[in-house]
């Protein structure tokens, strides 16, 4: 009498074994499968798009429309073009002051030219002296080296005739003066210093203008002086 080597129990606890394993190795088949199928879905998103097109639109015009926008054309044609505004000619128009007798459309305050006050200045080599007048030649402020307070040698100095400049536009100024044509005469050391005191007073100079007499082979001059 024989026995088999294996028995039904065991050759069924076998199969067992090896239907476990393949079942493992499919679940951890189909979980990788579908972890792959997640990430590429992740990292590379779908480019898929859906394009809509919409429909051309139409342009619906009907006689009503037509007959209005031929008429609208006729009366742009038939209406005359605007005539161009004619460009100010340079030869009518400048900046600077005009010459005796010569009108200009320039305006100081409201005032023309020859309407603007004057202020003469007279520089000589011991004093300076400045006097403020209007159009008319009335008197509105006068002042000099010697009534601002400097004697002797200090009378012929720049700084006394700025400061006498000053004094003259601060009394112009207190009687409603703002712009000033000034008129030099004389080479003494105050000449520029008197204009700039009136500029520093307040007085907005617009023209300058130089009335120092010249000898022409006049007059014998004086001998010359010896220290």
């Amino acid at each position: 009498m024989t026995f088999p080597l294996y028995s039904p129990i065991g050759t069924r606890g076998a199969g067992a074994a090896d239907g476990s394993s393949l079942g493992s190795i499919q679940v951890m088949q189909v979980v990788r499968d579908a972890g792959s199928r997640f990430l590429r879905s992740w990292v590379w998103p779908s480019t898929s798009s859906v394009m809509v097109r919409a429909p051309a639109a139409t342009i619906h015009m009907g006689t009503q429309d037509l007959q209005d926008a031929a008429a609208r054309q006729e009366v742009e044609k038939a209406a005359p073009a605007p005539t161009p505004t004619p460009a100010p000619s340079r030869s009518s128009f400048s900046i600077y002051p005009p010459v005796p007798g010569q009108e200009s459309s320039l305006r100081w305050a409201g005032r023309a030219f020859q309407e603007i006050p004057i202020a003469h200045i007279k520089a000589s080599y011991n004093n300076t002296q400045i006097q403020v007048v209007s159009a008319t030649n009335q008197p509105l402020a006068r002042t000099s080296c010697g009534t601002e307070g400097f004697r002797n040698a200090k009378k012929g100095t720049g700084l006394a005739a700025q400061t006498a400049g000053i004094a003259a536009a601060v009394k112009a100024t207190g009687k409603g003066v703002t712009h000033v044509r000034v008129v030099v005469k004389g080479l003494g050391p105050g000449r520029l210093a008197a204009i700039k005191g009136l500029t520093m007073g307040g007085l907005e100079v617009i023209s300058i203008t130089d009335n120092t007499p010249i000898p022409h082979n006049g007059c014998r001059p004086r001998k010359v002086r010896r220290l």
